[in-house]
């Protein structure tokens, strides 16, 4: 029996981790966090003292990392070699990390095999930054899930000071901007809208809004809507 995949692809702080995980919640699909999986990889570098700028370590170092998700109460969980590391993969330095480590060949080939068969065994919804373009490019709906670098930059700083940790609006937005630049200009699967993507600018629609969209998009490619 064939899978229905949804791949949703974006910048930074688009909102698309929150998106994916309330339509699965929504179609009963498998939510896989490609990201997490990379903040794993990175979180492995800072803690073994690698430098996340140093291709030929990381892509050694990376050998030793299994990466792997189970759902707790449904709540998904990232195992790296063993130890459940969610708590600590959402800083912003391991997101830094993260997006320096995603562009080596080394890493993304690592990972891609486990993405792909969780996409063949389940239905998924699956988010990053070129799930559409390369990690599953025959996904049954491709999403590519946008605002501008301030909205990016002012829903960042909210969820940190809700966190109760300090945040500067604009150095949030410089490195969000800062790794736009890096995310569209690497040389591996670089972000970008795939041709046959629906691109959605959340600037100025609300949560319910955008998924509203990728149902309907859905629906339009015969999913059923429980």
């Amino acid at each position: 029996m064939k899978r229905f995949n949804i791949a949703i692809d974006g910048p930074a702080g688009a909102g698309k981790s929150t998106i994916a995980k309330l339509v699965a919640k929504k179609t009963g699909f498998i939510y896989v966090d490609t990201g997490a999986m990379y903040r794993a990889i990175a979180l492995f570098m800072l803690e073994h003292e690698i430098a996340p700028g140093d291709e030929q370590a990381v892509s050694q170092a990376v050998k030793e990392v299994k990466i792997t998700l189970c759902y707790e109460d449904g709540i998904q969980q990232v195992i790296c070699n063993g130890e459940n590391v969610s708590g600590r993969i959402r800083t912003e330095e391991v997101g830094n990390a993260a997006s320096a480590v995603s562009a080596y060949p080394a890493t993304r080939g690592h990972l891609l095999a486990l993405q792909r068969e969780l996409a063949a065994s389940q239905n998924v919804i699956m988010d990053g930054r070129d799930i559409g373009t390369c990690i599953l490019p025959d996904a049954d709906v491709k999403i590519y899930l946008t605002a501008s670098t301030g909205v990016r930059a002012l829903r960042r700083c909210k969820e940190l000071t809700d966190k109760g940790i300090m945040c500067n609006l604009e150095e949030i937005e410089q490195d969000i901007r800062e790794r736009d630049e890096r995310d569209q200009n690497r040389a591996v699967s670089p972000l970008r809208q795939a041709e046959d993507a629906l691109l959605i600018d959340s600037s100025d629609l609300t949560v319910n809004q955008v998924i509203d969209k990728i149902l309907q998009a859905a629906a339009s490619r015969g999913l059923q809507i429980p």
